[in-house]
Order: structure tokens, then sequence, then C-alpha cells
């Protein structure tokens, strides 16, 4: 793609420099872009393309697109790299690129997505006085930074699995319809199917409440098997960290016919692990075989890391959309029982689709599977000379 230009916010970015290799960009984008800071702080990019040309200035990017590539970095802060996307886009479109297109994996501020005020939000669901007062008195933060990205010069915003009704349609009117917030059902199936994380032949899937059940769904079907059932389960909060989950009795299976499957667990993101516990402790305590926790977004806090590290989960997968779960320190004592599904490859296919060039898609694979050697299916599946690219 001889018009677009791939960077990033963040100097050394393994997912940027994959983006860029499998959409063959050839040059490192740190010779595309100086992410420079002044000595007061301040972030001042500048895009060094055709340097010695003098005959341009200001409009170097004239006729290109900037793909610029958003990830939560742990030695960065959201708010920063907030800042340097702003700047980054005014930087692109003030040296005159005709588009600006934001791939953040996990949007920031997605979770502040309603204000006090009934108006404030996603106006289909019903919203309780306690509801309201959750939010009284702080910004509608998803509104804003929609509404800054837009002023920066982003024309067009790419994430992964946002959870939220209200951020969707609040992108979809600020990009007018230019919002892609991509689903990897597709990819948690292909995984279910690859590999032996869990048998298709006893397979059950569970929503953990009833946000995640349409995605569970979606999971269901790319896995085309409509006879694999759904435990679906109700959720109780009473507080931040209290919960009280209930298998429901409008799930496909009874808490009875549990015994002895393969439970597939399956959620948007992670934050502390106390809903999943619950959910994975009702499973076990109903006779489940294995259950293994399918998630998007990995928030790995310690408080996850000790709630998650409970014999009644046997496995996590979940993708690299916050790229620091790669790290095995960042992982912890759960990198014996985790496996981290590289997406560069699947969303570089959303991306020349979503740029007309479909005839350039990826061939599979589409993901790259990242295991500890801790792992028992480590050596049970690949043995020593075990290999990291799988389907």
């Amino acid at each position: 793609m001889d018009n677009v230009i791939i960077v990033g916010s963040v100097a050394d970015n393994p997912v940027v420099e994959d983006v860029a290799h499998h959409l063959r960009q050839h040059e490192d984008y740190s010779d595309l872009i100086s992410l420079k800071s002044f000595l007061n702080t301040e972030f001042c990019p500048r895009f060094i393309i055709d340097e010695e040309n003098w005959g341009n200035i200001g409009y170097k990017l004239k006729g290109k697109t900037v793909l610029l590539v958003s990830t939560n970095q742990g030695w960065n802060t959201r708010d920063e790299l907030a800042m340097r996307n702003f700047l980054i886009a005014r930087a692109a479109k003030d040296n005159g690129a005709e588009r600006v297109v934001l791939f953040e994996p996990n949007m920031f501020y997605s979770a502040q997505d309603r204000g006090p005020r009934l108006d404030q939000g996603d106006e289909t669901r019903e919203r309780t006085i306690e509801d309201q007062k959750k939010f009284d008195g702080q910004p509608f933060s998803a509104r804003l930074y929609a509404d800054l990205l837009l002023e920066a010069g982003v024309d067009e915003v790419i994430t992964v699995h946002n959870h939220s009704a209200s951020v969707e349609k609040i992108f979809l009117d600020r990009f007018s319809g230019c919002f892609h917030n991509l689903q990897p059902a597709d990819l948690f199936a292909s995984y279910m199917q690859d590999s032996d994380v869990v048998s298709e032949d006893s397979l059950v899937l569970c929503a953990p409440d009833k946000g995640a059940l349409s995605f569970v769904k979606k999971v269901r079907e790319e896995l085309q098997q409509d006879s694999i059932p759904i435990v679906y389960m109700n959720k109780e909060r009473s507080d931040e960290r209290k919960v009280e989950i209930k298998i429901s009795p409008n799930s496909e299976i009874s808490v009875d016919e549990i015994r002895g499957k393969d439970v597939a667990v399956i959620d948007d993101m992670v934050r502390t692990g106390n809903t999943i516990m619950e959910a994975c402790n009702l499973l076990k305590e109903a006779g489940a075989n294995r259950v293994v926790f399918f998630v998007t977004h990995f928030y790995s806090s310690r408080e996850c890391r000790v709630n998650l590290n409970a014999n009644t989960l046997d496995e996590i997968v979940t993708t690299s959309t916050i790229p620091d779960i790669l790290n095995r320190d960042v992982q912890g004592r759960l990198r014996h029982k985790m496996v981290v599904l590289q997406l560069s490859r699947w969303v570089c296919n959303y991306v020349l689709k979503i740029m007309g060039r479909e005839e350039a898609q990826l061939s599979p694979p589409l993901y790259t599977e990242d295991m500890s050697s801790k792992n028992p299916r480590w050596r049970g599946q690949m043995g020593p000379l075990y290999s990291s690219i799988k389907h």
C-alpha cells in the first residue's frame, strides 16, 4: 500500500512493527516519524519523510493515509497516549494527509461511557437513579475523547471488541459511520477447533453475564455447530468487589448436564476476576471436566492474577489487545495456564478490507499462539521444539 504510512504513538511498539510488517511497509516506523519530547516534557511528533525536498513544505503527506496504531503501554499512562494520538493526527493533517485512521484495539475511556444525566449515554438502556449517581460529578469522558480525536484530525477509528453500546453509538455518530468494532469470535472459534484447549465433542459455552451473551452466540455461529449448548449466568453486583452468580433457568443446558463437559467461559474483558471465578466455581461444582476462560482484553492487576490462579479455572486464552500481557513477568503465576493469541495478522485483514484492498488479504495462519513452557499443553502439544505459529 504505497499511499499508506503506518506509525505508532511510542517507540519500539511490537504491535506497530507487526502491523507494518504484515502490510508490507519496509521502512521502520521510527524512520518515518520522530516521537520527540522537549525538555519541558511537551510531546512534539514530526513526520520525517522526504526530508531533502524543500518544495512541498506543509504538504509532504499529500494524498497519503496515515494509520496510527495506539496500544496500552505499561510505561505510558493512557492520558499520555491519548494526547500523543491527538498531536500525531494533527501533525498528519497539518502536513497534508488525506486520511488519518486510528487503530486502538482497547479503546481508551470506554469504561466512562456515560455521564450523570439521562441523555448522557445509551438512551436505549433504562438507567436507574443508582446508575446516574455512580457518574455524578464526572465528565462524559468517552464522548469527549471521540470529539477530541475528531477535532485533532482522525477520520476513522478501528477497535476490537468494545463492550459499550454507548461508545459505539457515539463513535458511529461522530465519525459518520467510520467506526469499526472488530469482533474476535472467529478467532476464538478457530483456536477451539485447531488446538486441544477444549474438546469439541463435549463442549459447552458459557456467558458469565447478560452482556456477554450476544458475543458467545457469535462464537457458536463461527464454530458452525448449533448443537453446542450455552449456559447463561445471572449476575447481581452488590458493590465493586462483590458479585453473586447463578445459573439462569433459561440456559440451554441444565446443571446436571454440565457434568463431564468442557466449558468455555467467554467475555470481553477482565479486571478483577471476581465475576469469572464465581462462574468457574459454579461450573466446577456442577461437575465440569475442564473450564477455560476466553477473554479479549486482559488487565493484569495483582488482584486479577491472584483470583484467576484458583484451581477451578484450568486455562486462560486471551489476546494481545493489551500487549503487556505477553510479558511473562506481567503474567506472573498465571503463565502456567495462559495463552495469548497475537492479533496482528487478523487485524491486518480487516484493515485491508476497510481500505479496499481485499485482494491483498493475508492467508492463514491469522494469529500467533504465545504460550509459556510452564503450560502443561506446551510439551504435550508440540514437544521441546515447540513452534508458536498456529492457525
